[in-house]
C-alpha cells in the first residue's frame, strides 16, 4: 500500500463512529474538481508513509477510535488492500471504504472476505457525462456492477455526488438519485479546492 496521508480523528467521515482516515496514493480518474491532487498525480506524490507507522499509530488508539476510513486517491487500485484491511480488522477496527467503483472485482473480494463494514461510492455524473468529470473513458457496466454489489452486500453504504454546476444540472442530480432508487444518496457541494486542502494532512510529521 502506498499511503499518502492521515487524518488522526474525525467524527464525520464514518457514520456513528470516531475514526481515523488513511489516504492512499494513486487514482485512475482525473476529476476536474479533485481536492487532493497530491494523491492522484504521480509527479506530486510525497514519499509514502510506511505502513508500520500507520500500524503503530492505530495500535496506540485502540479503545479510543472505533473505525478507520480508507480513502484516496482510489484504494481499490492497490492489490494489497485486502491484507491492509485484514490488519485493521485484526486490531478491532470497523472499516469504511471510499471508492469510485471502478474495481468491482476488488469490491467483491472485500465483501466476501468480510473486510469492510461500510462502503461509500462516488457517483460522478450520469453515465453519459462521466468523462466530462473524470477526464477518462470507461465501461459504464463496471460502475453498474459495483453499485449492485454494494446494494446487495448487506453492509452500510452510501452513494454520493459532488454537484459541479459547471457540468451537472438539477436534472442530472435527479437522474443519479433515481439510478439508486433515491436510497442512501447524498449530494455534496462542489467547494473551491483551497477550502478543502486543509482537510488532508500529508504525513511529514511524527505520528
Amino acid at each position: 500500500m502506498k499511503i499518502g496521508g492521515l487524518i488522526k480523528f474525525t467524527l464525520i467521515d464514518f457514520p456513528g463512529r470516531p475514526a481515523a482516515v488513511v489516504f492512499t496514493q494513486g487514482c485512475n480518474f482525473r476529476c476536474r474538481y479533485c481536492h487532493n491532487p497530491e494523491l492522484v498525480y504521480p509527479h506530486l506524490f510525497a514519499e509514502p508513509v510506511a505502513e508500520e507507522e500507520i500500524d503503530a499509530f492505530l495500535k496506540r488508539r485502540q479503545g479510543t477510535l472505533e473505525g478507520v476510513v480508507v480513502s484516496g486517491g482510489e484504494p481499490t487500485l492497490h492489490e494489497d488492500l485486502p491484507q491492509f484491511l485484514a490488519k485493521l480488522k485484526a486490531m478491532g477496527y470497523a472499516v469504511k471504504l471510499d471508492t469510485n467503483g471502478t474495481r468491482p472485482d476488488m469490491l467483491k473480494q472485500l465483501i466476501q472476505d468480510k473486510l469492510v463494514d461500510f462502503i461509500a461510492m462516488d457517483l460522478k455524473a450520469p453515465l453519459d457525462k462521466y468523462a466530462l468529470i473524470t477526464g477518462v473513458e470507461f465501461n459504464p457496466a463496471v460502475l453498474r456492477e459495483s453499485m449492485d454489489l454494494i446494494r446487495q452486500s448487506g453492509l452500510g453504504y452510501e452513494f454520493r455526488t459532488t454537484y459541479d454546476k459547471e457540468v451537472l444540472t438539477d436534472a442530472d442530480i435527479a437522474a443519479i438519485s433515481q439510478s439508486v432508487d433515491g436510497k442512501h444518496f447524498r449530494v455534496q457541494e462542489c467547494l473551491p479546492v483551497a477550502k478543502e486542502k486543509a482537510a488532508l494532512k500529508v504525513l511529514h510529521q511524527e505520528i
